[in-house]
């Protein structure tokens, strides 16, 4: 494969390993992105981002998103932002569209800040989507203490659970077991989530296809959705996660904006025994 060079960044401690293959293609299979996102063997992360060419002429950059067990997700926000970072510092624009699986994603930056548009809420039970045609504001299941969630789709999928302490919450326990109940065919993300204040919220979330992280853009754009959707929150608030906030609002338009940090940890190369090994 040659040398294959990579970038480590991170968005709130939820963090990725940034290959650029929009010079030439950069085919891995699920076992060598699982290889890479190893955190005892590999460079360690949360989700592997591989930049290529735009397959829509609107967009600087397509986005593939492999989670740390191989397998494809269709959005991640933080991702998004720390990629829009790079095109940004690259173009010297303030502005940028990355392409994903899920669709085109706008992004700004606001001083050390970076916002991106992630889309619509999708809400219908079709879109989440779930198995059975019910309301997505009371998706009845329910796993220990997480109890009643609401789906929403920001992209991909997401069940939020209102708790009363979301520190307290085993989601290594219980996420696993809502992630992959028969009422997801496509498995879910999992957020338990306490209100703490109509304009703020604290978040802990159990990433489909990862685990528990420190942070989840598209899972903090869900928990607003659905805090709201209760009434339990405004359509704006910040939303506290392991790894920091998030400034999340969702606009008349039905589209969800997400404002936060991003950083660079560090560069390297990609040892080519790591992905003969996979």
């Amino acid at each position: 494969m040659g040398t294959v060079t990579f970038r480590k960044m991170h968005g709130l401690g939820n963090d990725f390993v940034v290959l650029d293959a929009r010079a030439a293609p950069l085919p891995l299979s699920a076992a060598q992105a699982a290889a890479i996102a190893d955190r005892r063997t590999g460079v360690g992360c949360d989700q592997l981002i591989v930049l290529e060419p735009p397959r829509d002429s609107l967009a600087d950059v397509f986005m593939r998103i492999r989670n740390t067990d191989g397998s494809e997700a269709e959005a991640c926000g933080n991702a998004t932002r720390c990629v829009a970072s790079l095109l940004m510092a690259e173009t010297g624009h303030g502005h940028a569209v990355v392409q994903t699986v899920a669709g085109l994603l706008d992004a700004e930056a606001h001083g050390e800040q970076v916002t991106v548009d992630m889309g619509p809420a999708r809400l219908d039970w079709r879109d989440i989507p779930v198995s059975d045609a019910i309301d997505t504001l009371h998706l009845g299941i329910e796993a220990g203490p997480l109890k009643d969630p609401v789906g929403v789709n920001m992209g991909n999928p997401h069940a939020v659970f209102m708790v009363d302490d979301a520190a307290a919450v085993a989601l290594e326990v219980y996420g696993p077991q809502v992630e992959r109940h028969p009422l997801f065919p496509e498995f879910t993300n999992v957020e338990a989530v306490q209100v703490l204040a109509p304009d703020r919220i604290r978040m802990r979330v159990w990433e489909r296809g990862v685990g528990v992280t420190r942070a989840c853009g598209s899972g903090a754009c869900a928990a607003l959705v659905a805090t709201a959707r209760r009434g339990l929150t405004g359509r704006r608030a910040t939303v506290v996660l392991d790894g920091g906030p998030l400034v999340i609002e969702w606009l008349p338009d039905g589209h969800v904006t997400m404002t936060g940090p991003v950083s660079t940890s560090f560069t390297g190369t990609l040892d080519d025994a790591l992905l003969a090994q996979a």
